[in-house]
């Protein structure tokens, strides 16, 4: 794995340094996410929750993250994406403490919201930096960095089930991981890129009436992606269950091997953009990721299924990066807007995704509403060409 993160690293000592703490970045961001989410189940039996109120108070989260985008690619425009970075990974860092110390269902929405609002804050400002980073390289190199991002996820997650099997209250464990992740993101604050990011030291005159067509199709690709990688998340363990009679140990399988697809394309995704071209990448994962479900669903058996998830992830692997990395160099845009504006979308697709699958199964079935995520691969394939952004 790390050769993979090495190779073709940056060897110029100025861009050096902040390439590795723009990868220190996605890495603390999937860390931080991923112990948090380790630690629901024991915050939800502290707290007496039903699953409902569970479900409302992780609403707070998306509240937070909604909100806050458009503001954080206005401080990206205004201040530069460094300095936007570093206080959002402090504040993200400090913001894992909050769910740990809810009292009630109504203190745990408001500790999710800040939670999701920092989450938001330091994902669209990183972008904004590993934009920068690839601009000053001219070669691509977004797709390690979210690799990096799917590691942290992996990393977080095992550590925090091991903590939770040893009964350590959530409160300590996030308190003492927040204190380890906010000394990572001070000592590497200062080896961040000084980038411009269009920066014009007053308020942005950027106007929605004025999105480039090029921007609102990638903000579509960020929708369907976004939209399809939810539905993955929340629908592959209940598809394997429900519709092909999958134990619990095997339905849980279906997102790790869809998980483990996308980690490990991610890392190879640069080379592959390097050989192919964005337009290319784009349009051949996105076919990858429809014939993988196809496959999946089409499969009578478990066995044939779980292959099936694994080229989903694969083909979705490389997609958000590089349509993010599009989406900070859309001439006439400041690289901050571009990026929220996207990465907004996203997240509103990521939101409404499951339960839209949830809404269409309920009216035919299961396997019929995850056709829907076949189709919206092939319109990304169909739209590929808008990550061919020339940067002015």
């Amino acid at each position: 794995m790390m050769e993979a993160i090495l190779e073709r690293a940056p060897a110029r000592p100025g861009l050096t340094a902040a390439w590795w703490a723009v990868v220190a970045r996605f890495l603390l961001h999937g860390l931080i996410v991923s112990t948090w989410v380790s630690r629901i189940p024991a915050i939800q039996s502290a707290l007496a929750l039903t699953n409902a109120q569970l479900g409302l108070c992780l609403l707070g989260t998306a509240v937070g993250s909604i909100a806050a985008v458009p503001l954080t690619g206005w401080l990206v425009s205004r201040y530069g994406s460094k300095r936007v970075t570093t206080w959002s990974t402090v504040g993200f860092s400090l913001a894992l403490l909050a769910p740990g110390f809810a009292i009630n269902a109504a203190t745990l929405f408001a500790a999710l919201a800040i939670f999701g609002a920092m989450a938001a804050a330091n994902d669209v400002s990183i972008n904004s930096q590993a934009v920068s980073i690839e601009a000053a390289l001219a070669e691509p190199t977004m797709s390690r960095f979210h690799a990096m991002f799917s590691v942290g996820g992996m990393i977080g997650a095992s550590l925090g089930g091991l903590v939770a099997a040893r009964d350590v209250p959530p409160n300590l464990h996030l308190a003492i991981a927040s204190a380890v992740f906010l000394l990572i993101a001070l000592f590497t604050a200062p080896l961040l890129l000084d980038a411009q990011d269009n920066v014009t030291g007053r308020s942005s005159t950027f106007a929605l009436k004025r999105i480039p067509p090029v921007l609102l199709t990638l903000t579509v690709v960020g929708f369907c992606m976004f939209l399809s990688e939810g539905a993955m998340a929340d629908w592959t363990a209940v598809y394997l269950k429900q519709v092909l009679l999958a134990g619990p140990g095997v339905a849980a399988a279906g997102y790790a091997v869809f998980s483990a697809g996308m980690a490990i394309f991610r890392l190879l995704g640069d080379t592959i953009t390097k050989r192919l071209g964005p337009v290319r990448t784009v349009r051949a994962g996105a076919l990858v990721a429809a014939a993988g479900l196809s496959l999946a669903l089409a499969a009578q058996s478990p066995g044939w299924a779980l292959p099936g998830f694994a080229l989903t992830g694969a083909g979705f692997s490389v997609i958000v990066p590089l349509v993010f990395g599009a989406g900070g160099r859309v001439p006439a845009v400041p690289r901050g807007a571009g990026i929220a504006i996207v990465s907004g979308s996203g997240y509103i697709g990521f939101l409404f995704g499951p339960p839209l699958i949830g809404l269409m199964a309920q009216q035919t079935s299961l396997r019929g509403a995850l056709l829907l995520v076949v189709a919206l691969s092939l319109l990304a394939a169909a739209l590929a060409r808008a990550v061919r952004v020339v940067e002015e």
